[in-house]
């Protein structure tokens, strides 16, 4: 199947990330104020989005296939407006490299043509914002766990 990969490095283990992926006050922070998870194989989330300029909403919802805490957060994607063909596979992995993290999210699409839309989209330079915003928000805050630098 056809795929988008984007990885990001952030300069905190991966412990201190996973908190950010994984816990409802954090996601908020970073994606959006408007959602919900349930964070368990099975579970569900899901998200929306509102642009300030005309309060047009995009929604995006799935259901988690896999969870293993501080690795690995494997879902599926499928919007409520759908813009491409088919369900997305998401999966974000998270890899210690000398006490930093390597996030990568790998998207596997039904088809070719859902993976060229979405790389002839905006949502290319949009999820680089979102991630160039976690990096920032995990390595400045508050929400580490006790002893991570």
């Amino acid at each position: 199947m056809p795929q988008v990969v984007r990885s990001i490095e952030i300069e905190v283990p991966p412990s201190a990330v996973w908190r950010w992926l994984a816990t409802q006050e954090a996601l908020r922070r970073w994606i959006s104020p408007n959602l919900e998870i349930d964070l368990r194989v099975g579970g569900t989330y899901r998200w929306v989005w509102r642009q300030s300029s005309d309060g047009t909403e995009m929604g995006v919802l799935g259901t988690y296939r896999e969870i293993v805490a501080p690795e690995r957060i494997v879902c599926t994607e499928l919007f409520d407006d759908a813009w491409y063909p088919g369900e997305g596979l998401l999966t974000t992995t998270l890899t210690d490299q000398n006490g930093k993290t390597v996030l990568t999210l790998a998207i596997r699409y039904a088809s070719r043509e859902a993976r060229d839309g979405v790389l002839k989209s905006p949502m290319e330079r949009g999820l680089a914002m979102s991630y160039d915003n976690l990096a920032d928000l995990v390595e400045n805050a508050e929400l580490r766990p006790a002893g991570s630098q």
